[in-house]
């Protein structure tokens, strides 16, 4: 209606406003103000006037009101829907619906599944078949089906995790107008081209002909994407695209391989930009765990990125064998070697001294990469840890010089020619060469050769059958220029010229970077061992391991996807969705787009049809708006008639009396339902304010009183223990009512079981369940170890120990174990080997740590701060230990003849306290010699 989506279920019924100006001569006139005469009666025959008066004219504005509400009405009864649904009303031509279903598509599925539905159901109501072609499936066959088949066909689509190319598909689409004939058409699109988007839209104008075609489009943010993650020196940046305008901004995730968050990094977008990056400043070695990119609040695979260990920066070794460095630092091979090395790698020069020195230097800090510049012999004992190093995956890269030319070494991937080879000079007739093209099947495959590189010097290889294989560039006169091979997990391999100027001006080129990128790429990626990385590179493949849906979240791979090569480095496709490929320990990671690929919006102007967005695409019934309004606008009517005629006035001046009563006796009943404040309120306020005062120990109150008054007492005792021995200066210990007071002040809640005691009640049970599932600790004592036979399997059967059985048979308790040697708990304070309390033959179980092994014997990890045990059961009256008189008495004897047990029964109850406070603090401290190996990585 006039370009709005606004349309009427009974247009005829707007005749109704042509009736508009008849109302308005009806309402134009009102009768005359009443006016107030004072008795008595005889003055009314003076004023009695023979005359016939006219009546009152009605303010405009008032007639303009009515004839609003009148209006409203009867656009009311004309039933207008705002955005009706998109299919003609009455059409019986089957309705075809086309999907983009690529990863652009998914940030906003719902709503085009929603939009999809409601087409379904206005098909439905015409009894019509609906066909629905979703775009990435070209070879598909296009059917036309009822709607119900249409509706759980709907549901089984889903995006799909790479881009899409829509031209393929305008086969079929072609195919199945021409058996259909006439045919309604719906295209639900994302709006981005990731290719190829003019020639579909051209394409498609001129298949569907003059069929009516409905574009849905915009309404909706636009999808982001992320491409081109790249470790820098100082920080790693990650590009994020987008293809509409306007100011925005946005958060960007890392995570590592266990989807553990590592940092986030926020992005902006200024009024017209398209791109814009986030970076992370992070230390090195928490940007190489990083395995995913993604952006926060964005559902799609595009917006994922994903990193192997192409993206890690790896610290390599320089070891040089010349001097000149010292003397002329600019020209030495250290120097084009660092400037080469720094865009994706962290260069470690070594130290002044000998190159034994040097290697042995990165050996010792386990680098994985190793590059030995002109160095010739090496000790044995440093050659048989570089051998060993190498088989253990290490990469060992070496530059030829005076000195490996003269040199005779096993550490090179071929045997050499001693002397090497002079081009150039003025003693020879051989001119410096160039480079010849790389091996399709290498390396450097897909480098380009520079024309103005010469080589003047060389190391030559000595001719074998395997020489070929292990070229990885060579010369115009087939010469090697780079060797290279595997040992074991590692790889060896040799630049024959030297790492300066002085052999050749290949170190000043940019294929010298690239050529050493790729190294630097293979380390880490050698599984087979074999003669050379020329030979295997065409025939290794990894297979899928983790797939991306069309969402960003990882799956099982589908039936449909391909192992794919070992050095696969382009965009997702459908035989290769995104995700990891090849083992877990170093897999290859697969992205939904490329480095390079670039989104822009989608342009449909060249089409013949009608638009509509998503935003509005749930059809919405204005009659029960418009019905308020006019409802509303009456009322105001009435109001205004009454103000006017002096009705309120009257009724104020003779109900006034009435009115202050009825007023009176309504406040008063507002007064009477406000809630009062109550005592229990007020109590429970106190009982917070003190527990959060200070850290207070808490004990469960039994109900009888000796057992009570001796835990009060205990928890003083242990309170002013801690006190003196610890930094913890607690506040005197709360006793407490499960089932009424608040259990999350307390960080350790003792509670004593008296044997024969009632259950307590299901609340207070379930407040207990809370409480420990959210990370406090409830330490049960039974009190009763000196008199615990042990039953069968080992368990007690007392009467403390069959109540506390009833007690735990509600609660959800994980398993359980005697508290091991190496639990942290035993550590957290004082070194520990048992609990004791007053009795010290009773155990303490705590929750049970996971092992390494089914081994008994087998060293378990101190892991117990990882996680607080939720639950401490122990048998050996603790509190009575800790229980003092007010002259510092104990009030109750030990069990044991060790005088010293009172003494450690203080010490277990600090360590559980210090348990429940730090958790994993001393967990973490029994593994920080492996923490600071690993930084030294």
């Amino acid at each position: 209606m006039m370009g709005l989506p606004l349309a009427f279920t009974e247009p005829l019924l707007l005749i109704g406003l042509v009736s508009l100006p008849v109302l308005w001569w009806l309402l134009r006139v009102m009768p005359p103000r009443p006016r107030r005469i004072e008795f008595p009666p005889t003055r009314l025959l003076f004023d009695i006037a023979p005359r016939e008066e006219t009546p009152s004219r009605t303010p405009w504005w008032l007639t303009a009101l009515r004839l609003l509400a009148a209006a409203l009405v009867i656009f009311a009864a004309a039933g207008p829907i705002w955005n009706p649904q998109t299919g003609a009303a009455g059409s019986k031509a089957p309705l075809m619906i086309m999907f983009d279903d690529g990863w652009s598509a998914a940030s906003h599925w719902d709503v085009r599944v929603r939009a999809a539905d409601e087409l379904i159901a206005n098909a439905d109501n015409d009894r019509r078949a609906i066909a629905l072609v979703p775009l990435s499936e070209p070879n598909r066959d296009i059917t036309l089906m009822p709607a119900g088949a249409a509706r759980v066909a709907l549901r089984q689509l889903a995006p799909k995790p790479y881009s899409i190319d829509r031209v393929e598909t305008l086969t079929a689409i072609d195919r199945f107008l021409k058996a259909t004939g006439d045919c309604e058409i719906a295209w639900l699109s994302d709006g981005v081209d990731t290719g190829r988007g003019e020639d579909f839209v051209q394409g498609l104008g001129k298949t569907i002909g003059d069929r009516s075609l409905t574009v849905f489009e915009g309404g909706t943010s636009s999808p982001l994407a992320l491409v081109a993650a790249e470790n820098a020196a100082a920080k790693m940046t990650v590009k994020v695209l987008r293809t509409d305008s306007g100011i925005a901004v946005g958060t960007v995730r890392a995570l590592d391989q266990k989807s553990s968050p590592i940092g986030e990094a926020r992005y902006s977008f200024g009024p017209q930009d398209k791109e814009t990056e986030a970076s992370f400043d992070l230390p090195v070695e928490l940007r190489n765990d990083i395995t995913r990119l993604d952006i926060s609040g964005e559902r799609s695979a595009g917006a994922v990125q994903l990193l192997d260990k192409r993206w890690r920066r790896r610290a390599i070794g320089i070891v040089t064998g010349t001097t000149s460095e010292t003397a002329q630092p600019l020209l030495a091979p250290t120097f084009y070697l660092t400037r080469a090395l720094a865009p994706f790698a962290d260069v470690r020069l070594a130290d002044r001294g000998s190159p034994q020195q040097g290697i042995t230097q990165f050996l010792d800090q386990k680098l994985p990469m190793i590059i030995l510049a002109d160095v010739g012999t090496v000790a044995p004992e440093i050659r048989e840890r570089l051998n060993a190093w190498i088989d253990q995956g290490g990469v060992l890269v070496r530059f030829a010089g005076p000195r490996l030319a003269q040199a005779e070494d096993d550490l090179v991937p071929v045997k050499l020619r001693k002397g090497g080879r002079t081009l150039g000079g003025s003693l020879t007739w051989e001119k410096p060469q160039h480079l010849a093209a790389f091996a399709a099947n290498g390396p450097f495959a897909g480098v380009a050769v520079p024309k103005d590189v010469t080589v003047n010097r060389q190391v030559l290889a000595e001719p074998d059958a395997v020489l070929a294989t292990k070229s990885w560039a060579s010369l115009e006169d087939g010469t090697p220029l780079v060797t290279g091979e595997h040992r074991g997990k590692g790889l060896v391999s040799l630049f024959h010229v030297s790492a300066d100027m002085r052999w050749s001006d290949l170190p000043m080129s940019g294929t010298f970077v690239e050529m050493l990128r790729r190294v630097v790429d293979m380390s880490g990626y050698t599984a087979k061992p074999g003669p050379g990385v020329a030979a295997e590179a065409s025939t290794e493949t990894v297979a899928p391991l983790h797939i991306l849906d069309g969402f960003g979240a990882f799956g099982p791979p589908p039936a449909t996807a391909k192992p794919l090569p070992a050095d696969y480095r382009d965009r997702a496709t459908p035989d290769h969705p995104p995700g990891f490929y090849g083992p877990a320990e170093g897999p290859l990671a697969v992205n939904t787009l490329a480095a390079s690929d670039r989104i822009a919006a989608l342009s449909t102007a060249g089409l013949r049809a009608r638009h509509a967005t998503y935003t509005n695409a749930e059809p919405r019934d204005l009659r029960g708006w418009l019905l308020s309004t006019a409802l509303a606008l009456f009322l105001i009517d009435a109001i205004i008639v009454a103000v006017l005629g002096g009705g309120i006035a009257a009724l104020l001046r003779r109900r006034a009396a009435t009115a202050m009563i009825v007023v009176g006796l309504a406040l008063a009943g507002l007064v009477s339902l406000a809630p009062a404040p109550s005592r229990a309120d007020g109590a429970s306020d106190e009982f917070a304010m003190k527990a959060v005062s200070q850290t207070r120990l808490a004990y469960v109150v039994t109900g009888n009183a000796d057992v009570d008054s001796i835990v009060k007492a205990g928890m003083s005792g242990l309170t002013q223990f801690l006190a003196q021995r610890t930094a913890l200066e607690a506040g005197d210990p709360v006793g407490i009512d499960p089932g009424r007071d608040e259990l999350a002040f307390f960080p350790l809640i003792y509670w004593p079981i008296v044997p024969g005691a009632p259950k307590p009640p299901q609340d207070a049970i379930n407040k207990i369940d809370a409480y420990m599932k959210q990370g406090g600790t409830v330490l049960f004592d039974t009190r009763d170890a000196i008199e615990a036979p042990p039953g069968e399997n080992g368990a007690a059967q007392t009467p403390g120990m069959q109540t506390l059985r009833e007690i735990l048979s509600s609660l959800d308790v994980p398993e359980l174990e005697p508290v091991p040697r190496e639990h942290v708990l035993t550590k957290t304070f004082y070194l520990l080997r048992d609990f004791p309390g007053r009795f010290s033959t009773g155990q303490t179980w705590v929750e049970a740590l996971p092992r390494d092994e089914d081994d008994d014997s087998a060293q378990r990890p101190a892991r117990g701060g990882d996680g607080v045990s939720p639950i401490i059961i122990t048998s050996n009256d603790l509190a009575g230990a800790w229980a003092q008189r007010l002259d510092g008495q104990f009030m109750l004897p030990m069990s044991g003849g060790d005088a010293r047990q009172r003494e450690f029964a203080y010490r277990a109850g600090a360590n559980i306290v210090m348990y429940t406070l730090t958790g994993n603090y001393k967990a973490d401290q029994v593994h920080a010699p492996a923490l600071i190996e690993r930084l030294g990585q």
